[in-house]
This record gives C-alpha cells, structure tokens and sequence, in this order.
C-alpha cells in the first residue's frame, strides 16, 4: 500500500518527536546532544518554521514548533533526522542498524491553554524521569539557561518563537501536571491525534482527512514516564 501523504498544514503548532529504535541510546555524552542542537538551529535554514519549545533525552526528543507554509515541517524534520542520522553514523562508524524507530510523529496543537500544558509536558521531561531536581537543571531543554552542567561549553539555542513566558513559568514546569490533562496528551501520542478541545480537534480531522488518527487499533502502547 502507498504511503500516504503526511498532514502538515502551515500555520498550526505541533507536537513532533522521536525515539531511538529499541529505546537505544542515541545521545550518550555532551558532545552528542550539542550536535543536535546544532543541526536544530542548521535546519532552520531548510523550512520557515518557529520552535516554541524543545527536549532532548538520552533516547529520543520532542520539539514544539509551528511551520510557516503547509510544506515546512517535513522540509525541516526530513533534513533533521536525515541529517542526524548520517552524521551520527560517520562519528560512531556504524554502518547498520537503524537509529530511529521509524519516521518522527506529528500531532496538531490547539494554542492557548493546550498549547502552554504541551510546553509543561516536554520541557518538565528530565524531571519525570528523575534524572534532575529542577527541570531547568537539564542542560538540554528549552528551559535551560545558556551554559552547559560541564562548564566547558557554552550552547546556542534555537531562537524561540515568541509566547507568553513570564517569570512563574519556571514553578509551572517544575509542578505535576493534572492527572486528566497528562493522560488526555499521552493519548495523543500514543493514538497520534491532535490536542485540543473536543470541537477544535473534529474539524481538524474532518478539514485534513485524518479520521483514521481516532479509530481504535487495539489496545495502545503504555507510555513510560520520561517520555
């Protein structure tokens, strides 16, 4: 069966990650997750597109980002992840084997309060996982300030689109999120459907054609909480 096109309209925000395949390391040491951020802020020059938000894991990432025209997200994520790949590939010297487990997912964001709750979500990742006491203590988040834990390097972030972060942003990351909210956005990777209100997200589906995103197929994956 064909591929079918992915549904990428210009204009909305989206929720876009990867994993590496088999939960494989993919970022083992500062140097790792540095090339990375680089090719992040490189990718920029291949698609218009505003980064809201980012996390990078030792096994995979998220990234909150909102193209400008309806071809920029796979223009930037393709050269992204392809990217990744072949240079990775060139500093480990490994000739096979896949390093991703499979393509990167996309899911739409509704702005406003689902928009700020995503925000919560990927940058509070380390602290789910218990790797730091402060989520901004991760060097590798949009969270972070500038200087890397080591001292030894100093990171340029991607330059962040504009959005209401004020000076509790940082207390609102480091809070848990409710329960209800947490499982209804851990449902939209898991089913791969857009997070939003109830009415927002069926006119999305209906307008894009993407009512195969909210059939059911069997019982989904459980997500781990560092993800």
């Amino acid at each position: 069966m064909p591929r079918t096109a992915r549904c990428a309209v210009g204009g909305l925000v989206y929720h876009v990650l990867n994993r590496g395949s088999g939960r494989l390391q993919v970022f083992r040491k500062p140097g790792d997750f540095l090339a990375f951020v680089d090719l992040m802020i490189e990718a920029k020059e291949h698609a218009q597109i505003e980064v809201f938000g980012y996390c990078v894991m030792s096994n995979h990432w998220h990234m909150v980002v909102r193209p400008r025209r309806d071809r920029d997200l796979a223009g930037y994520f393709s050269w992204l992840t392809n990217t990744h790949v072949k240079r990775y590939r060139a500093h480990y010297r490994r000739t096979s084997g896949h390093l991703y487990q499979g393509r990167y997912k996309s899911f739409a964001v509704e702005e406003d309060g689902y928009l700020l709750t995503l925000l919560r979500y990927v940058e509070a990742n380390p602290l789910r996982a218990k790797l730091v006491a402060r989520a901004e203590d991760w060097a590798w988040s949009s969270l972070s300030p500038q200087a890397v834990r080591d001292g030894l390097v100093e990171v340029v972030r991607p330059k962040l689109a504009p959005w209401p972060r004020d000076a509790k942003w940082h207390e609102a990351v480091n809070a848990p999120l409710e329960a209800a909210r947490l499982d209804l956005l851990r449902r939209s990777v898991v089913r791969g459907t857009p997070f939003g209100l109830p009415e927002w997200v069926g006119q999305l589906i209906a307008d894009a054609g993407m009512e195969s995103t909210v059939r059911s197929r069997g019982r989904p994956r459980q997500l781990t909480t560092d993800e």
